[in-house]
């Protein structure tokens, strides 16, 4: 597995794109626009594909 952090392109709050990684951890993100924290962390994939 990598070690690269995997940047957001914007804020899933506010939706602005001044994001800097938090301090407190690897998957945390800072949006100074509505200075939330927040994080982005990979969970998996689907065991099967998805029908639309």
């Amino acid at each position: 597995m990598s070690d690269a952090r995997s940047a957001p392109l914007y804020c899933p709050y506010c939706g602005e794109e001044d994001l800097r990684p938090h301090e407190a951890g690897h998957s945390a993100w800072e949006c100074h626009a509505c200075a939330r924290v927040f994080t982005v962390r990979f969970t998996g994939l689907l065991s099967r594909a998805v029908n639309r």
